[in-house]
């Protein structure tokens, strides 16, 4: 796993999810059990090869799970956040509280 990680610069932020792509399926992603690629890719508005070259970093960093199947003998891909991939994104969160926390309004 990548990380931002300078004592000065305040605290630890997750490279490969900081990604703004990547950011927008982790947290698609975390507010259901699974997603349809074709629905991630519809409401991200996101083309086939970009939304497939992130879900290939996110499932390197074993942050997702892909499961493909058949429906109606049409196939079908199914992502979905692993434990280690659910736990990264509460600390990323975490971790953009700290940033932001001492920002003026």
């Amino acid at each position: 796993m990548s990380k931002i990680d300078d004592a000065d610069s305040g605290p630890e932020i997750d490279r490969v999810i900081h990604e703004p792509s990547r950011l927008r399926i982790m947290a698609q992603l975390y507010v259901v059990d699974a997603a349809d690629f074709i629905f991630l890719m519809t409401q991200l508005g996101m083309t086939w090869g970009n939304l497939s070259s992130h879900m290939s970093k996110l499932e390197d960093a074993e942050y997702i799970e892909v499961q493909k199947e058949f429906l109606n003998k049409k196939p079908r891909t199914i992502l979905k956040l692993t434990q280690k991939g659910r736990k990264a994104f509460m600390e990323y969160r975490k971790a953009m509280d700290q940033v932001f926390k001492g920002i003026p309004d």
